[in-house]
């Protein structure tokens, strides 16, 4: 094989709390990031909320922080705070534009999230919300008018608030229920539309209040919500099989590389045993069971064993997924002594984007094989791209060389695992087609997309869309299938 395979997929992903917007329209109930603040760099995001004698506390919530909230703390909006969820970029009311500029772009399918909250606002009520339904049923035609294949990511680091706050969210097997049926109202009203699935995002580095719904940020119930969602992810895989025998599932996994700092014995150890955090929601999702490593992740988090029934067990080698889908930005180097998430060192021999990301093409076939090596299933990028300053000039227009280096250095090294390698890669969708607010710092001056749109940090802009020099650059490389890179 001298190129991609001619079937290969070439899109874009989105999340809805990021993009979507139209936070209260269509009967849309609250979610766990309706709440959180935009942010920055030197300023990280935080939810909003008040204890019971009156006092506001902001408690920070990206991956890197997961604060411990107090039992009398609840959700509440300030005045003189931003929450970008609430418009996001608006593609609720831009959908028809957005996909048609997609489609102008080829691509051949689009991997996007519905938002659990539009389809059941609390979360676990008896009947969906039929204007959620209606919502995506259109999105879904649109789709299919231009061809585009859909990709659904079923949970992207949300909940409904209702279940965050009653049960407090994955620490509760109360979820494994709701979320399934969730699940299989997806499969009653888009099954006909969508055959690719995403049960959870980025599962391996989620925990904490927004994405998990949980108030405590302790080892222990960050790995028994873990478990919950590895059954339930389990339990909606066997279901979306019985419904069609067509459909495939994935989870998506935060794989940005790791390597160790130096050649130093007890770093490549280190390396190796910090790897592991990653593994072992691969290994337990692809492989159907979890590897004996487990117990030593867990006495690392504090806390000894995990209850795991019999027929847990059973449900999680029933439901292995059928594929492995993973996100990739950047490689970390680790050394002896590091700390959980300290995996952030500097490397010196990489350039960085704004945001201090080392910029890693080869990075991304050393994954591609480190991944496939392991699990021996077909594997998706469902995320990769650079967050930058884009500078555009009097009509909206932004060269942007450097996103367009960044794609091509990383298609050549998909290109090289693919065709040298042998590893069976299906697709990719670049983080983000159209620009979105970043989930790290909440901002939308960090921007991804193909497609310039105008609004700043705060949500202030016309929203006009306006495609990059990047978009003309990537229909070229969707059109001659990637064998036309420089």
């Amino acid at each position: 094989m001298s190129g991609f395979p001619k079937d290969f997929y070439w899109g874009g992903a989105t999340a809805d709390f990021q993009y979507e917007g139209g936070f209260n329209e269509g009967n849309r109930g609250l979610l766990s990031h309706d709440y959180e603040t935009d942010g920055s760099m030197e300023h990280p995001r935080h939810h909003t909320m008040k204890l019971a004698d009156g006092t506001i506390k902001n408690y920070r919530s990206s991956f890197f922080y997961a604060d411990q909230i107090l039992e009398d703390a609840t959700p509440v909006f300030l005045d003189n705070e931003y929450y970008p969820s609430h418009q996001a970029v608006d593609f609720y009311h831009h959908y028809k534009e957005d996909i048609k500029l997609m489609a102008d772009m080829g691509f051949n399918i689009y991997r996007f999230s519905i938002c659990w909250s539009r389809i059941y606002p609390l979360g676990d009520e008896e009947e969906p919300n039929q204007e959620g339904i209606a919502f995506y049923r259109d999105v879904f035609e649109e789709l299919k008018k231009y061809n585009i294949e859909p990709m659904v990511t079923i949970c992207h680091d949300e909940m409904p608030m209702h279940l965050a706050l009653k049960y407090n969210g994955w620490s509760n097997r109360h979820l494994i229920d709701a979320y399934v049926k969730y699940a299989e109202t997806l499969f009653k009203e888009f099954g006909s539309y969508c055959h690719y699935w995403l049960t959870f995002n980025e599962i391996n580095a989620v925990r904490g209040f927004g994405p998990c719904g949980t108030r405590e940020s302790d080892g222990y119930t960050r790995y028994l919500a873990d478990h919950n969602m590895f059954v339930a992810s389990a339990k909606t895989v066997i279901l979306g099989h019985k419904y069609n025998l067509e459909n495939k599932f994935g989870a998506m996994y935060a794989m940005s590389g790791l390597y160790p700092r130096t050649c130093k014995p007890e770093d490549m150890l280190q390396s190796q045993l910090a790897r592991r955090e990653n593994w072992y929601f691969i290994d337990t999702m692809l492989r159907g069971y979890y590897h004996p490593y487990a117990k030593s992740i867990w006495q690392h988090h504090g806390f000894e064993t995990l209850e795991i029934s019999e027929e847990d067990k059973k449900t999680l080698y029933d439901g292995q997924l059928d594929f492995c889908s993973f996100s990739y930005y950047r490689t970390n180097t680790t050394q002896a002594g590091d700390k959980w998430f300290n995996v952030g060192g500097d490397n010196p021999y990489l350039e960085k984007t704004p945001w201090g990301w080392g910029v890693d093409p080869l990075g991304l076939r050393y994954v591609l094989n480190e991944i496939y090596d392991r699990i021996q299933k077909s594997v998706f990028v469902v995320e990769n791209g650079m967050g930058a300053i884009d500078e555009p000039d009097e009509n909206d227009y932004v060269e942007d060389d450097y996103r367009i280096q960044y794609l091509n250095d990383h298609f050549k090294a998909m290109r090289d695992a693919i065709t040298i390698d042998g590893v069976d890669c299906f697709g990719y969708t670049m983080w983000a087609p159209i620009d979105l607010v970043s989930l790290s710092t909440g901002e939308m001056k960090k921007r991804y997309g193909f497609v310039y749109v105008d609004m700043d940090d705060k949500g202030r802009g016309t929203l006009k869309r306006t495609p990059k020099k990047s978009f003309y650059w990537m229909k070229h490389v969707i059109e001659t299938n990637g064998n036309d890179l420089e």
